[in-house]
């Protein structure tokens, strides 16, 4: 009886935590999606140069598509934004004339990301 006292609260925190994730990693992937918006920096994939605006959306078509290979935000980068899933050409960012792979620039955004809420996080627990 003991056993089964204890592993109650053991499944509820398990799946507390599987469900936080999972929002972590939606909340996330929208922050990269904005981000690419909002950063005014050109994408280009399959040899066409497009907008930020237009990047964002063509993203958040292929997340809404693929979300099922995006249990993560890194996956999301590795497995969704990073090449044409029709014709394997690796997306790249162009951003005051320089020119890097896409995973590259979303997998620093998002570290960026991280690090500045863990300080706003330090910050507030400090007061």
């Amino acid at each position: 009886m003991k056993r089964a006292t204890l592993m109650g609260p053991l499944v509820v925190a398990l799946a507390l935590s599987w469900v936080t994730a999972l929002a972590d990693t939606e909340t996330e992937v929208n922050f990269l999606i904005d981000d690419v918006a909002a950063s005014g920096c050109d994408f280009q994939r399959n040899g066409t140069v497009h907008d930020s605006v237009d990047a964002a959306d063509h993203l958040r078509l292929k997340y809404r598509r693929g979300k099922r290979y995006a249990d993560t935000a890194e996956h999301f980068i590795d497995h969704l934004a990073t090449e044409s899933s029709w014709t394997g050409q690796p997306y790249t960012v162009i951003c005051d004339g320089v020119e890097e792979p896409s995973g590259e620039w979303l997998h620093r955004r998002l570290q960026e990301k991280r690090d500045s809420h863990v300080e706003e996080v330090s910050a507030e627990m400090s007061r």
